[in-house]
């Protein structure tokens, strides 16, 4: 078939045209396998020997060629994309500043190579674009780069044989171990984590010495892999396949702790993330779970991640949820426990093949060892060169006159040379050089110069000369090089590696419940007015007589989940959550109340209302007595609590307050103190109980300009037997808490009972300088004090006299327990 054309002079000659058939599935299958063979070899996988793919290569290169090294400014990442692009890389733009942004992320890759200025991203954000953002060489990427000029690798051509490119970096750092590696080519992948280069180069140089070394040799050095953002990993048994066969798997964990958020509230801190994974898809996951009720326990998660402080994600666990549960469900159901898998392939000597731990080790030191030996035999020709130049130039110096007379009568610079060479027997190179020569190196000082310059450059090239000749040598240089470089860019390892998750996690939070239990417990309030709960038969009595802190003034046994009554100075029971009360652990010796919470921020009372006391809630509970400033006592009649959350139990005149609160039955003994030091005890069943708007009736006879300082009640039996009365005494014009004053310890059997309503017994005999008494407390024995930071008060041993005077104090007292 033929067909006319028209060119621009008119018609031309017909064309024939020739169509070839051609079987199509041959024609895919060709196109196919040459696609695939690009994608393998030039773009998705890694080198084995210098860890990079063909575009990282080629930045890196490219920004050393610029100049661009760490102590020269940055400059626009633009402009690193266009020259990689122009000269070396003939793919998108896109591509290769993704790359580039990559070796920049500190959270990618656990030793940088591009040192970044600007928004280069996060975990959860892409980076901005390469117009905005500026780039040049990290140190360590020098290290990958250095000696390419010493003829250390081979060069081979760019896309349009232009310009030339190396095909490997010399890469004195181990960067495909170092730094991972992931990548999808066609019919096979490459998932490589990063490791610690300390590590890696110490596994390395055990390789040097003992080239026959195990993989269980290897692993003594690296155990596992390091993560950039550090966390946990959890079973090392993948990991040891990897090793062994270059795949395997390995779960990451988050590292997380429990504080104290709020004196009521535990949260859950996680400062460290599974590799890859942000801080957004974690709360993303979180709040899914929520939401499809997955997860339980959980009131608000708050990301406080920032640049000074690093990650910070705070997850606040609602009241009455165990904090290790929970987190072993966020361990289950969001990406804070990821899978990695491992797959170690990587191109060897231009082929892909699976390594492990072994062969990769293997691949980087026989790199190292023949770059260095190129390097060697390069550095060995240079200086061979400069010693021949150097020594003809001293033979010329040794006769320089006549040098300097047969280039004068020469007619031309060839003659020169020919006449230089027989006259000296110097070879062209040297002459060449002497015609070169300025005459201001003819000087008494540049012979000397010439003359140490040659005998340095002999021991060079003997050093030279017997690394290439003695493959310990070599050897030995290879592994000084690969210590430099640990020591120069090594950091500690930032992963932890945990045997199994069995022994460590799992188990201990599976089998904790999820919400707290409904236990039996008891409710402690301080003398200085801190809340706690803690378990036990015998806490209170532990708390109460041998505290470690502060001294315990109420208890109330409840259970966890129950709620108990807080009588305040001003006549009413607030309810009370006891799951609000951080507890104390328990130990073998006495509980801490360091760790309670202050009442405020339990209660939210008005100013100047104080919690004296904790009660029980149950309507079978014994009755509550109080006692008031000016006296007054009362029984309030034992009832079912009010669904309220606070009410009153007695109507209080004005000006009045209650000072004590205690529940008590009929066989009890109420008991009163006076500032004035007049102590009075009378049977409970004297006072009838009341309802709870009564006003009480009347307790003890209170002297004008005098209140009631103490109220309580002894129990019958062994409690009445032991009990003691302390009363500390000092002046009433000295501001509170600033005077130790003195006190005095009294058995309570030496005060006779008293008639309701009648002024008692004197407790304390005032001293020079006391008119009031600070404080006073009757209770079993043994008898504490505390002062205001709940630091422990000596007092002075029990005394017989009733109506004696006290002893000093070390320090002023601020509660009695």
């Amino acid at each position: 078939m033929a067909r006319r054309t028209t060119g621009p002079t008119g018609p031309v000659e017909p064309v024939e045209e020739r169509i070839v058939d051609i079987d199509v599935a041959a024609e895919m299958e060709g196109s196919f396998l040459e696609y695939a063979y690009s994608v393998i070899y030039s773009r998705a996988l890694p080198d084995a020997r210098d860890g990079l793919k063909p575009v990282q290569r080629r930045i890196l290169f490219q920004m050393a060629d610029m100049g661009l090294r760490p102590d020269r400014g940055y400059v626009k990442s633009a402009r690193v994309v266009g020259e990689v692009m122009g000269k070396l890389h003939p793919h998108g733009d896109t591509a290769i500043y993704d790359a580039l942004v990559r070796m920049a992320q500190p959270f990618s890759l656990r030793l940088p190579l591009v040192d970044g200025h600007g928004n280069f991203g996060s975990l959860d954000d892409g980076p901005a674009a390469a117009r905005y953002t500026e780039a040049r060489l990290a140190p360590a990427a020098m290290a990958m780069v250095t000696d390419l000029d010493e003829d250390t690798v081979d060069f081979v051509p760019n896309y349009d044989n232009k310009l030339t490119q190396p095909s490997v970096l010399p890469s004195s750092i181990p960067n495909l171990l170092v730094n991972g590696a992931s990548g999808i080519a066609v019919g096979m992948a490459t998932n490589m984590p990063p490791h610690n280069l300390v590590e890696v180069v110490a596994a390395a140089r055990h390789l040097v010495d003992h080239p026959d070394a195990t993989v269980d040799d290897l692993m003594r050095f690296v155990p596992g892999p390091d993560l950039p953002g550090g966390g946990k990993i959890v079973g090392l048994d993948g990991v040891r396949d990897a090793y062994r066969t270059g795949r395997g798997s390995f779960r990451t964990r988050a590292t997380a702790r429990f504080e104290n958020l709020t004196p009521r509230r535990k949260g859950i801190v996680v400062t460290e993330l599974p590799y890859t994974v942000g801080p957004e898809k974690v709360i993303e996951k979180i709040k899914e779970g929520v939401q499809a009720k997955k997860l339980s326990g959980i009131s608000d998660v708050i990301d406080l991640t920032d640049r000074e402080h690093g990650l910070r994600l705070v997850i606040e666990v609602k009241t009455g949820f165990n904090p290790e549960a929970v987190l072993e469900q966020l361990y289950r159901s969001t990406p804070m426990e990821d899978s990695f898998g491992i797959n170690n392939v990587a191109l060897v000597d231009g082929q892909p093949r699976t390594l492990g731990l072994r062969d990769l080790l293997v691949v980087w030191v026989d790199h190292r060892l023949v770059v260095v030996r190129r390097r060697s035999a390069h550095r060995l020709a240079r200086r061979q060169e400069r010693l021949h130049l150097v020594e003809g130039l001293l033979v010329a110096i040794l006769d320089i006159d006549e040098v300097i007379q047969v280039i004068r009568t020469s007619d031309t610079a060839e003659v020169a040379r020919g006449r230089l060479m027989g006259v000296f027997d110097l070879s062209e190179a040297q002459a060449e050089y002497i015609l070169e020569l300025r005459l201001r190196r003819l000087t008494k000082f540049s012979r000397l110069e010439l003359e140490k310059e040659a005998e340095q450059l002999r021991a060079e090239i003997a050093e030279l000369e017997a690394i290439l000749g003695d493959e310990r040598r070599l050897r030995a240089v290879v592994s000084a090089e690969m210590s430099d470089v640990a020591r120069t860019f090594g950091t500690p390892r930032r992963t932890i590696l945990l045997e199994s998750a069995g022994g460590v996690a799992t188990t201990a939070r599976t089998a904790a419940p999820l919400e707290v239990l409904d236990e039996p417990c008891w409710a402690l309030l301080s003398g200085t007015g801190l809340l706690a709960r803690t378990s036990g038969d015998d806490a209170p009595v532990r708390a109460g007589r041998r505290s470690q802190h502060d001294v315990v003034v109420s208890h109330v046994r409840t259970t966890t989940r129950a709620h108990v009554g807080a009588v305040t100075s001003r006549g009413r029971v607030v309810r009370l959550s006891v799951l609000d009360l951080p507890g104390v652990p328990p130990t073998d010796g006495p509980p801490s109340l360091s760790g309670g919470v202050p009442v405020s921020e339990v209660l939210d009372l008005p100013s100047g209302e104080r919690v004296l006391a904790l009660v029980s809630l149950d309507a079978d509970a014994p009755t509550l007595a109080l006692g008031t400033a000016g006296g007054t006592v009362k029984r309030v009649v034992a009832e079912a609590a009010p669904s309220r959350d606070a009410w009153e139990v007695i109507g209080l005149r004005d000006g009045d307050e209650v000072v004590g609160a205690v529940t008590v039955t009929d066989d009890d003994e109420l008991v009163l103190m006076t500032t004035d030091a007049q102590l009075l005890r009378f049977a409970a069943s004297a006072v009838r109980p009341q309802g709870r708007p009564a006003g009480g009736m009347a307790g003890i006879k209170v002297a004008p300009g005098h209140r009631v300082v103490f109220f309580g009640a002894v129990r019958p039996g062994d409690d009445a037997d032991q009990a003691l009365v302390v009363t500390v005494a000092g002046a009433a014009g000295a501001l509170p808490g600033t005077q130790a004053g003195t006190a005095k310890v009294t058995p309570f059997a030496l005060y006779p009972a008293k008639g309701r309503a009648t002024g008692g017994v004197r407790a304390h005999r005032f001293l020079k300088g006391e008119d009031v008494l600070l404080h006073a407390w009757i209770g079993p024995a043994p008898a504490r004090a505390a002062g205001s930071a709940g630091q422990a008060v000596d007092l002075p041993g029990p005394v017989d006299r009733r109506d004696g005077s006290g002893s000093p104090l070390a320090a002023p007292v601020h509660a009695l327990g």
